[in-house]
């Protein structure tokens, strides 16, 4: 089939779920969706069939096999089949609802009709098959990381965000008040589904900048040093990029980190320290950690 996905199911205890999560984000998986019943948890990944061999599947099987035998949790059961694009799009957005934010957000997938009477900032989100649908542990940490950052005069704060995906965390900072976000990742299509959720949400194009490429394209977008940035990456990826913010900020530049699991952290933050950062704060989920950082 031309236009055809691999969809990867993975059914393993829900102590498991933020590790298999890392590894189907870590394969190239986008469209993440999970559901839980009991003591279990049903991953659902998607996966355009060119980019993964049935033999790529089985090494990714047997990690999983390996990750729940470490930690002495049941053997996962990892299934994968093809389906067309028409299916992909249908399939895992069935399983995805309105979800509660930290405080004051609440995520609402675009198909369903906007909930009446709440008190909450409604972030309207179609990710297309970008990560970041606010349903995994990362993405929340960043949003309620963003909440306390613009709890007190929010006005004229500029931010970036690097690996923007859907461009979840960038809509949020906006709706919470920056005056200013500029976001960029390597993939056309989550520059493409960035830009669809800005206008999902009627924001200002001029306010949200979204472009493919990475801190070099920061470089050329922004006018002046950055207030704040924002990344929710692989931890690998954050520490090949943190000595290229020097560019791009200030000595009272603040930064929201995560897609980073905690035995990860120490590397993160000593790469920080060696280029001019303090880990001003970790905030921890299950086995995902958000770094909250600032100039030493």
């Amino acid at each position: 089939m031309a236009n055809s996905w691999w969809e990867i199911q993975v059914l393993c205890d829900t102590a498991l779920d933020d590790v298999a999560f890392w590894r189907l984000e870590k394969f190239g998986c986008r469209g993440t969706s999970s559901e839980i019943k009991g003591s279990s948890c049903r991953v659902s990944a998607y996966l355009p069939q060119q980019q993964a061999q049935l033999l790529d599947l089985s090494a990714l099987a047997l990690l999983m096999r390996q990750d729940a035998l470490c930690v002495g949790l049941p053997i996962p059961i990892v299934q994968w089949n093809l389906i067309d694009e028409e299916d992909w799009a249908s399939s895992w957005k069935v399983h995805w609802q309105p979800q509660k934010v930290g405080d004051r957000f609440l995520i609402n997938p675009a198909w369903l009709p906007e909930p009446e009477g709440s008190d909450r900032i409604i972030v309207k989100l179609e990710p297309g098959v970008a990560f970041g649908t606010g349903d995994h542990a990362t993405t929340q940490l960043c949003l309620e990381a963003l909440e306390m950052r613009f709890s007190d005069n929010p006005q004229n704060t500029v931010i970036a965000d690097v690996g923007c995906g859907s461009g979840i965390l960038s809509v949020g900072a906006i709706l919470l008040g920056a005056s200013q976000v500029y976001a960029v990742d390597t993939d056309p299509l989550a520059v493409k589904a960035s830009r669809e959720n800005i206008e999902l949400n009627d924001i200002d194009p001029k306010r949200m900048l979204v472009a493919e490429g990475s801190v070099k394209q920061l470089e050329t977008m922004i006018q002046a040093p950055i207030d704040g940035l924002v990344c929710n990456i692989l931890a690998e990826v954050i520490i090949d990029l943190i000595p290229q913010w020097t560019a791009i900020v200030k000595l009272t530049t603040w930064g929201i980190l995560s897609g980073i699991l905690l035995e990860q952290a120490k590397p993160v933050a000593d790469t920080l320290e060696e280029n001019g950062w303090i880990v001003a704060a970790l905030w921890k989920r299950g086995d995902w950690c958000c770094l909250n950082i600032r100039r030493s």
